[in-house]
């Protein structure tokens, strides 16, 4: 069901990456249609091959983003969340949607019909470039996960994921993964089974995972483990009987 913004909501709306650099009273106009819609948990908001008839951003929750091949088999492309936002290139082109949205956890998203996006550009040329700006990012984006899953060993992505999530860049941590760690193995572009000797692997480097919680010894070296090459990482972990 959809109902109107809090202000709560226009806080974090109004300071996506897709706005920055816009004035004020533009971003207010911009926004002034919007609606938010409340999800469930493995609740879809769109379908891959919808119409994209608007663009989405996350207020609160988890968005998982994924496509699906004629035999069935899911790819998670991305999971979202507060303050990011999605859909935006196919909604202005009037294309198809080319991933399915579905609610990781209870979620809040807003909704801006992309016929109204049109209007507001054709009044005001900036905002295409702000639109432009934000999809770049999205590529960027996708361009460094592509390399992430070349590039890094699977116990690295994990390292790196795990460093994503941690509330300092040194010293001892404790955190909660996110999602189920199923989700999380197909966001990294790994088997359960795989995502389970990452994470047996990094005990050697003091990180501890139990069910959702995980405790880092020391997250500076779970950082470096994630960048360094592979031969490094071989040196530093010892296998796991």
């Amino acid at each position: 069901m959809a109902s109107k913004l809090t202000a709560g909501d226009l806080q974090i709306v109004t300071r996506i990456a897709v706005f920055r650099g816009l004035k004020a009273e533009t971003v207010e106009q911009i926004v002034a249609p919007a609606t938010a819609v409340m999800l469930l948990p493995h609740e879809w908001l769109v379908r891959q091959g919808d119409p994209a008839t608007a663009f989405f951003i996350v207020i609160d929750g988890w968005v998982k983003l994924y496509r699906s091949t004629a035999s069935g088999d899911d790819t998670v492309i991305d999971i979202v969340t507060k303050g990011d936002s999605f859909a935006e290139s196919v909604a202005f082109t009037g294309n198809r949607h080319i991933a399915t949205a579905e609610a990781v956890s209870e979620a809040r998203v807003a909704r801006i019909p992309a016929d109204h996006i049109v209007r507001c550009i054709r009044a005001s040329p900036d905002i295409a470039l702000a639109m432009i700006a934000s999809v770049s990012q999205h590529m960027h984006h996708l361009v460094q996960q592509v390399e992430q899953l070349k590039a890094q060993s699977g116990v690295q992505r994990v390292a790196e994921f795990l460093s994503s999530l941690a509330s300092t860049k040194q010293g001892h941590c404790a955190l909660a993964l996110p999602y189920d760690k199923i989700l999380i193995a197909g966001r990294l572009g790994l088997t359960p089974e795989s995502l389970s000797r990452a994470f047996a692997r990094l005990r050697t480097i003091g990180v501890v995972v139990d069910a959702s919680h995980v405790v880092v010894k020391d997250v500076a070296k779970l950082r470096q483990l994630a960048a360094d090459g592979r031969g490094a990482v071989r040196c530093t972990l010892r296998p796991v009987n």
